[in-house]
């Protein structure tokens, strides 16, 4: 296995966003009494009654402080998981990748840290095969790596756009709502056209070329907080060819109240060599 083979085979496979994706876990909450099927244009649908306001309006509105850019988030799906911060206020952000475990050939943590204009990532290899790849010992394992922003450019691994500050591009997959209706207080549950995953960074283009036309209505569920934002979206991504139904779940939490991401120490940080850029290109 080459490092480029590495970058594309266990990064790009598993991302689902700046690098994620995880471990199914249960969600999704349902009223006792099922409530109106609402259309992506907020009408009722023929079996229920007209309900007061919209719940697909509900859950657009319910994505706007997200990009206030004040905020804590994890990911999580499909053999990955991560977790982090975005503090606008001071251009800073932080994110903790891990994809693969114990139990893998191969599995890998990131540790990433932007404060504009530099970046940084610590990256720890572990599993069987680790110790054979090539040019392992130039990957200043366990430090700091500083980033070339003209090498990690575009580079939803390694960087990160202060202008589009949500990892999971919520505002871009509500709007792909194509069915919706209330569960109880602040829960929704309904159906969701993913065509455009991609592009809000929460699945990779080919996980969504393999769900062919099921990529139009994947399930979903939500939550809303007490001031109405958004505090959990999970995709129910069904089978799809050789892969599994896997669930993607994404969650927002202190809404302003994030902290700024620190600076790593500066003894611990050297120039990232050639073969780190390789890894994920």
């Amino acid at each position: 296995m080459t490092v480029r083979r590495l970058g594309a085979g266990l990064v790009a496979a598993a991302l689902i966003t700046p690098a994620l994706a995880a471990c199914a876990s249960g969600t999704g909450t349902t009223g006792s009494t099922p409530s109106p099927t609402v259309t992506a244009s907020g009408t009722a649908s023929p079996s229920g009654a007209p309900v007061a306001g919209d719940a697909k309006q509900a859950l657009l509105d319910s994505t706007k402080e997200i990009s206030n850019g004040n905020f804590r988030f994890t990911l999580a799906g499909a053999g990955s998981t991560a977790e982090g911060l975005v503090h606008q206020p001071s251009q800073s952000a932080a994110l903790k990748i891990a994809i693969g475990g114990p139990s893998s050939d191969l599995a890998m943590k990131l540790d990433v840290i932007h404060y504009k204009p530099d970046s940084w990532v610590k990256l720890e290899l572990t599993g069987p095969t680790a110790n054979s790849l090539p040019a392992i010992k130039q990957l200043n394992l366990g430090k700091y790596q500083h980033l070339d922003q003209n090498r990690i450019k575009g580079n939803r691994n390694l960087g990160f756009d202060f202008d589009k500050v949500d990892p999971a591009g919520s505002a871009v997959l509500t709007q792909g709502i194509t069915e919706v209706r209330s569960t109880g207080t602040g829960t929704y549950a309904g159906t969701i056209d993913v065509t455009k995953a991609a592009e809000a960074g929460s699945l990779n283009a080919a996980t969504i070329a393999a769900l062919g036309t099921q990529a139009k209505t994947v399930p979903f569920t939500a939550k809303v907080d007490p001031q109405g934002r958004l505090s959990e979206l999970v995709l129910q991504l069904p089978a799809a060819g050789q892969t599994a139904a896997q669930e993607i779940k994404m969650t927002y939490s202190d809404y302003g109240a994030a902290t700024a991401a620190q600076k790593p120490p500066a003894d611990q940080v050297v120039e990232a060599p050639a073969e780190l850029y390789s890894l994920f290109n």
